[in-house]
């Protein structure tokens, strides 16, 4: 396998191994709290479910993943010519590899519910989440807000 070749394939597979690595310490969920979260007051609502749309999250932005994806780029982009050739495709493959480590990470999207609940306090709240814990049309549920955050869970 050529060395430029070899190269760009690493780097791809790596910045794609990053992009995987970091999902797995972020969420939006209901039902994963936070560190901040613990030992925390949470205010206590109850309501009811009017609609419940699914919608799209958009991925995380990193910036650790993208210097990755910046140096692996540059890495790869130097093997491509000599010289002033090797120092061009540096620079070159460190703007593809730190652009497409952001597109992948933006485009890593997750699932989720738009909740309208109204509160039997007479609120009308929406609130959005990660799809992971069922909720319907109709469904008791309470709400948590606290810490500027808040969160919909089946009664």
């Amino acid at each position: 396998m050529r060395p430029c070749l070899a190269a760009t394939t690493l780097t791809l597979l790596s910045v794609a191994l990053l992009g995987g690595c970091a999902s797995m310490y972020s969420s939006d969920s209901a039902a994963v709290y936070s560190k901040s979260d613990m030992r925390q007051v949470h205010e206590v609502e109850y309501g009811k479910v009017l609609d419940v749309k699914t919608v799209k999250m958009e991925g995380d932005k990193n910036d650790l993943l993208t210097l990755g994806g910046t140096a692996l780029g540059g890495i790869a982009g130097s093997s491509i010519g000599q010289g002033r050739g090797s120092a061009a495709g540096a620079v070159i493959g460190a703007m593809v590899g730190g652009m497409t480590a952001q597109s992948m990470q933006r485009g890593a999207t997750k699932d989720a519910y738009e909740l309208t609940v109204q509160t039997d306090k007479g609120r009308t709240i929406s609130i959005v989440q990660e799809a992971d814990v069922p909720i319907s049309v109709g469904q008791r549920v309470k709400i948590l807000s606290g810490n500027g955050t808040a969160r919909v869970l089946p009664q």
